[in-house]
């Protein structure tokens, strides 16, 4: 990246980025979605690092990238795994319901306008496994006549 308007058209990306997460985990309550949102920050940070470290011909920002990559896949699986083990437990992916798990000493935040609470999960019908498929009572009813 000789030029300094690659280097300002590649930080205009990645704070566009960074911006975008930003908005997206402040106003979002989906679990999932805020998780979703914290990785494009990342991925901004990381886009601006390689952009500084292309324009001053350094190595450093580029390293500096591939810990913060090595991080986020950590960061993923950790929390992956939470919220799959907090969605288990009530059922809803919305952060308004794990009032909870604030300290003691906070009162809860009550929302203006509540997520409708989650109807029972439906239930499937299950596909019969593989093989030979057992007899039913009328065939061996028939069989022993």
């Amino acid at each position: 990246m000789p030029d300094a308007a690659f280097a300002q058209n590649y930080l205009a990306v990645g704070a566009v980025l960074f911006a975008l997460g930003l908005v997206g985990f402040v106003v979002r309550r989906n679990m999932i979605v805020m998780f979703l949102c914290v990785e494009m920050m990342l991925q901004g940070v990381s886009l601006s690092l390689v952009a500084w470290s292309g324009y001053h011909h350094d190595w450093g920002g580029q390293m500096l990238v591939l810990f913060v990559v090595a991080v986020a896949a950590c960061e993923a699986a950790i929390a992956l795994a939470l919220i799959l083990m907090l969605y288990k437990r009530r059922k809803s992916l919305d952060v308004s319901v794990w009032q909870e798990l604030r300290e003691p000493d906070q009162e809860p935040i009550v929302d203006d306008e509540p997520l409708p609470t989650p109807d029972a999960p439906a239930d499937f019908p299950h596909l019969t496994p593989a093989g030979a498929e057992p007899p039913s009572k009328e065939a061996k009813e028939v069989s022993h006549v």
